[in-house]
């Protein structure tokens, strides 16, 4: 295998005709670097066009002219380099074979990205945009080359037997290929699906997080079992080695593995749904998204907390929406022992009425709950219908009306206070004494 390679590289060597090689060097230099300076003078004109143009086909356009400009322009010059060599009868046999490698370099970059538009699948592949373009790219120049079949000989030599499984270089690279593509189609169409869902109005939004999630782990599942078919392995060999990766990824993962479960039990009991008011211990806010690992709680200061879904499931949650969004809201006041409770409880009843979220059915009420150290203990308890707007604002209204109504009718709030009883004190002349002989004993 190695020897053909070999005689197919000697072989063409020898019909090149080494004074004319040179001057193919030379056009395909001044080709490239007239190309390099086309691609970043034109390439960032085209980029600076398209800031702040709110119109996506003229983006997409621009965007796709920036990303052949340099292959384009190195095909010019080197067809216009080929013309002045063929004038001059001297052989083109290098330039003959970079026209249709720059044409598919120019084809591979321009469908690599019109497809990464089109799917969408995320971020990652925006990044590897260039790495998938260049090997794609160099698997059709091996191609043009004639040398595509032995360098795929050469790569399935490396590799290894385990039992009836033969894993090579040349099967890694297929499994990879295989699993990437389909995962980004997978990809592409599990937010294809969850778009559809969305705008559906016939179903619940927990109905329609449960749909997206069982459908993108079914895609997932799916195209990972395809891209080993792809790629030739024996799914049935696997078992073993899959039984084995699978006890130790139950050990090793097994709080992701909970999360994952318990994000399901979430979304088909419909205990929290997104737009949910929830207490979790001392995080209050309301529920924004529903994720394989974890729910997004946004509090009113703006501060999302990203919650893990075996919390929800294994720890109290209160969510203050889950069958009706009324709240009751209780507002502890006291007063002095001197003041009048029935005066106090009706000021209490009247600065209900200070916020505009208090309900009036059910009506506020005003209780006189006990009897306490420093004075007596009321409560007002209202009730309001939108606690994801929060209840801070409820209870600073009610309160300064409180402190305003006692205000007006005389009414003191106590503070906390203590009465001191001294039995017994001593007298004038014994004190110093006393206290000398006390430093005394201390020395």
């Amino acid at each position: 295998m190695l020897d053909d390679t070999l005689h197919s590289l000697h072989s063409w060597f020898g019909e090149l005709n080494y004074m004319a090689l040179g001057w193919e060097l030379v056009i395909l230099i001044m080709a490239a670097t007239a190309a390099l300076l086309v691609h970043r003078s034109l390439g960032r004109f085209l980029l600076d066009s398209t800031l702040g143009d709110p119109r996506q086909m003229r983006r997409l356009t621009l965007h796709s002219v920036q990303r052949i400009v340099f292959p384009l322009s190195m095909l010019l010059g080197v067809l216009a380099g080929r013309a002045v060599l063929n004038s001059q009868r001297i052989d083109v046999l290098v330039l003959n074979l970079a026209v249709p490698l720059l044409v598919s370099l120019g084809a591979i970059r321009l469908a690599v990205y019109v497809l990464r538009k089109g799917l969408r699948p995320g971020p990652a592949v925006k990044a590897w945009e260039h790495i998938i373009s260049t090997t794609i790219w160099i698997l059709v120049a091996l191609h043009l080359l004639g040398w595509l079949p032995e360098v795929l000989r050469a790569m399935d030599a490396f590799g290894y037997s385990f039992g009836n499984l033969r894993i090579s270089l040349l099967t890694s690279l297929q499994l990879a290929a295989a699993i990437g593509a389909l995962m980004v189609f997978a990809t592409w169409l599990s937010k294809l699906i969850e778009r559809g869902l969305t705008g559906s109005p016939h179903l619940t939004p927990g109905v329609k997080i449960g749909l997206a999630k069982t459908s993108k782990f079914a895609l997932y599942t799916l195209a990972a079992i395809i891209g080993l078919n792809t790629a030739g392995i024996d799914l049935g060999a696997l078992a073993v080695f899959g039984g084995a990766l699978g006890v130790g990824l139950g050990f090793g993962l097994q709080r992701i593995a909970s999360n994952f479960i318990s994000g399901f039990i979430l979304v088909f009991d419909r205990s929290i749904r997104p737009g949910d008011v929830i207490s979790v211990k001392d995080r209050f806010g309301w529920v924004q998204e529903l994720r394989a690992r974890y729910i997004v709680v946004r509090d009113r200061d703006g501060v999302e907390t990203l919650i893990p879904n075996e919390n929800l499931i294994t720890s109290e949650v209160i969510n203050w929406s889950y069958s009706d969004e009324q709240i009751r809201l209780k507002i502890p006041v006291q007063i002095s022992y001197g003041d009048d409770p029935e005066q106090a409880m009706q000021i209490l009843l009247n600065a209900a009425g200070a916020s505009t979220r208090v309900l009036i059915d059910p009506a506020p009420a005003a209780r006189l709950m006990g009897f306490g150290d420093n004075g007596i203990e009321m409560e007002l308890r209202v009730w309001i219908r939108d606690p994801q707007e929060g209840v801070a604002g409820v209870r600073s209204d009610v309160n300064l009306a409180i402190w305003k109504g006692f205000r007006d009718a005389g009414i003191t709030i106590p503070f906390p206070q203590r009465d001191l009883h001294l039995k017994e004190l001593p007298d004038s002349h014994e004190a110093p004494a006393a206290a000398a002989e006390s430093w005394g004993t201390a020395d």
